[in-house]
């Protein structure tokens, strides 16, 4: 649809939209047609896009926008003025940035400086030096972790040598990590980023079938481990009972864990090193929430078994508790260790996460459940 529009129209829609969305434009644009819409956008605009370009998704360089009022730290307060006469005629102009001749970033002067400070004064006296600044190629959940108490409405961003490369805007930054928040629970089922709710039905059909296949595969695991047992299943039907109940519970405990590790991983509440200590604390968390609804599921087994006459009641009750310690345990282990796998493996951790911890809950509370069973009663 943007490429089909008149050249100057598109430059209007891009600027409307959330820097980092129109660089996921730009780059799906024929070449043709992002020609024609460089052309017509302002010079400045053109070489911010082109720069842009060469930051990874998700970094704050993907986000800037060009910085129209730049000085030297030797014009005057009423030079300035003057120059930005004709800036805010077309831009919205927050703060002035003053460089020194490698573009260096050397501080910034607010409207205030400007308004009381004597015309003939030299912008790098009234300067506030040391000014707050971005790394262009810093991630945007790192850039929001720094603005917990610097609540600037632009922030300037420099590249690695202190150069000014452009400016991004607080609420471009928010817009951007919201997004990526709210992606993350459809992310953890296979939902991919890109789908809305206004997403056509072949897109949608296309981005979630992929994962769904990949459930399929992971299912036939959990089956295959019923199979394993089926003679002791064919000798105990009333186990039957009990496998969604571990499975449910297992799974509602895994799918807490991982909630809570993607949580602190996101906010940056996982130190380096830290994850040793987090698995063990999600082991015993599962222990404890197992041991006590062990407790509960392994009592209804055991009045089952005996309204039924069965002579294993008993032996059915202990089994259903410790496969319900057990699996609840391994579901807090697996919910906090696949998310922190992927991410050393470089991949986004929420990435289908609740499908692999789902698949390791079914297999581990069927599976120790028709186990134990079968080691118990012969």
């Amino acid at each position: 649809m943007l490429a089909a529009e008149e050249p100057a129209r598109a430059v209007e829609a891009l600027a409307a939209v959330n820097p980092g969305f129109a660089q996921e434009l730009l780059a799906e644009l024929p070449p043709e047609a992002l020609a024609a819409i460089s052309r017509a956008a302002a010079p400045e605009a053109a070489k911010q896009w082109l720069r842009n370009a060469r930051y990874a998704r998700g970094a704050v360089g993907r986000l800037m926008e060009p910085a129209y009022a730049v000085f030297s730290p030797a014009m005057t307060v009423g030079e300035a003025i003057e120059q930005l006469r004709a800036v805010v005629r077309t831009v919205f102009v927050t703060y002035g940035y003053i460089i020194d001749g490698e573009a260096k970033l050397l501080g910034l002067v607010t409207m205030r400086d400007l308004l009381f400070n004597d015309h003939g004064a030299r912008l790098g006296d009234v300067m506030l030096k040391g000014a707050f600044s971005f790394r262009a190629d810093m991630s945007v959940s790192d850039a929001m972790k720094l603005t917990l108490n610097r609540h600037y409405p632009v922030y300037p961003v420099c590249d690695e040598a202190g150069r000014l490369v452009g400016l991004v805007r607080g609420a471009a930054i928010f817009e951007e990590q919201a997004f990526e928040i709210t992606a993350q629970p459809g992310s953890m089922v296979g939902v991919e980023k890109e789908e809305r709710v206004n997403t056509s039905l072949g897109r949608a059909f296309k981005f979630r079938h992929p994962w769904l296949q990949l459930n399929l595969i992971t299912a036939f695991a959990a089956g295959g481990v019923v199979a394993m047992f089926q003679g002791t299943v064919d000798k105990l039907v009333i186990l039957a009972t009990f496998l969604p109940v571990l499975a449910g519970q297992s799974g509602n405990t895994g799918c807490q864990a991982l909630a809570v590790t993607v949580r602190g991983m996101t906010l940056g509440d996982i130190r380096a090193g830290a994850g040793k200590a987090l698995v063990a604390k999600e082991f015993f968390l599962g222990l404890a929430n197992g041991g006590v609804t062990g407790v509960l599921c392994g009592v209804a087994m055991y009045f089952l078994a005996r309204a039924q006459d069965s002579p294993h009641a008993l032996l059915l009750g202990l089994a259903v508790f410790l496969a319900m310690m057990g699996s609840c345990a391994i579901s807090g282990v697996s919910g906090a260790t696949v998310p922190l796998l992927l991410k050393r493996l470089g991949a986004d951790p929420a990435t289908a996460s609740s499908i692999i911890v789902t698949t390791a809950t079914d297999v581990a509370s069927m599976g120790l459940l028709l186990g134990l069973a079968t080691v118990l009663i012969r």
